[in-house]
């Protein structure tokens, strides 16, 4: 599946719920937000169809995301149904990690081995202040059983802020020095009404890396052959045991290179996370078109895939996503 800029298009990210047990600072409102109906929600064998089709089109990476997956009720037998397309070859998941601890044994059984575990400090006082609910203790729990159940990678993902985190960047350097984990620098993302007034906090990842730097030779490590990476630019810490990854969605945009398409948990096909454009898929698949429809539909929908998002470094928030963070799963 190549849309018209001959873009190899492979990966599906899949947000199964809008709803999380966190509230933080750059994903929603501190009031957080009006949830879905559960009507309006995709049912589970609405997401496992959608899923098969877009396999069938040349998706091979699915990624699960929220809100928090981990809150919806019937996730572990979800993931292990997906097992059962034959032509998927990769299903992971995002996660905040507060539910980590309890479900990674029941994840891997079910036959995930990759997982991401959102952490933007390592300090109790702040992690609760962004997160607005959150113990870090439960995560770091949920880290550690992940990686002692067998999930590898684990990555780290961490949205840099200016004024918050930016003290912290080597001791997040430090973790991936001494663990076998991939921690990954995210920029901040001007999205819904938590997207207003951030300018200040912006913090581009070449910031990141010369801090880094500081500490010790940045190596590069090369992505795999099969076209399904993801747009981080990974490093490893000369002697480290694990990655350090930076996600430069403003400062350096990797639309060129953008292979994903993203399902929304509503039933709605985004092209484009900083694009508000979207294809509805729920309507066709509750009024009974068949696959080959919901197949045209979708081929229709990557063809206006655009070239690159709208929003640039000097302007990066005077415009934004109308949706919040948390109804489109990142």
């Amino acid at each position: 599946m190549v849309d018209k800029y001959n873009r190899k298009i492979n990966y599906l990210r899949v947000s199964i719920t809008d709803r999380c047990n966190l509230r933080c600072i750059y994903c929603m409102p501190a009031e957080g937000i009006t949830c879905m109906r559960r009507e309006e929600i995709l049912r589970y064998e609405e997401i496992h169809r959608i899923i098969r089709i877009s396999t069938e089109l040349g998706i091979k990476k699915v990624r699960i995301t929220g809100g928090e997956p981990l809150v919806r009720a019937g996730i572990v037998d979800f993931i292990a149904s997906l097992q059962n397309i034959g032509n998927l070859e990769d299903i992971s998941m995002t996660t905040n990690g507060i539910l980590l601890e309890d479900f990674a044994e029941e994840l891997y059984a079910a036959g995930m081995r990759r997982i991401n575990i959102s952490l933007d400090s390592l300090n109790a006082e702040k992690y609760t202040r962004i997160t607005r609910l959150g113990d870090i203790k439960a995560v770091l729990r949920g880290i550690e059983k992940a990686r002692q159940t067998g999930f590898s990678p684990i990555k780290i993902n961490t949205v840099a802020i200016k004024g918050f985190n930016d003290d912290e960047i080597l001791d997040f350097a430090r973790l991936a020095f001494e663990n076998p984990y991939q921690i990954r620098f995210i920029e901040l993302m001007p999205m819904g009404d938590a997207g207003g007034g951030i300018d200040d906090r912006f913090l581009s990842n070449d910031f990141i890396k010369k801090q880094i730097e500081t500490s010790g030779k940045l190596e590069n490590v090369k992505k795999n052959k099969n076209g399904t990476d993801g747009p981080a630019d990974v490093y490893r810490l000369a002697g480290g045991k694990g990655e350090i990854g930076f996600i430069s969605a403003i400062s350096h945009k990797f639309c060129s290179s953008c292979n994903r398409l993203r399902l929304t948990a509503d039933g709605q096909l985004r092209t484009c996370l900083l694009s508000d454009e979207e294809t509805d898929l729920k309507g066709p698949l509750r009024s009974g078109r068949d696959d080959a429809f919901l197949k045209e539909t979708m081929i229709a929908a990557i063809a206006k895939k655009p070239r690159q998002h709208a929003i640039t470094f000097k302007d990066t928030y005077r415009k934004k996503c109308v949706k919040e963070m948390s109804a489109i799963g990142g």
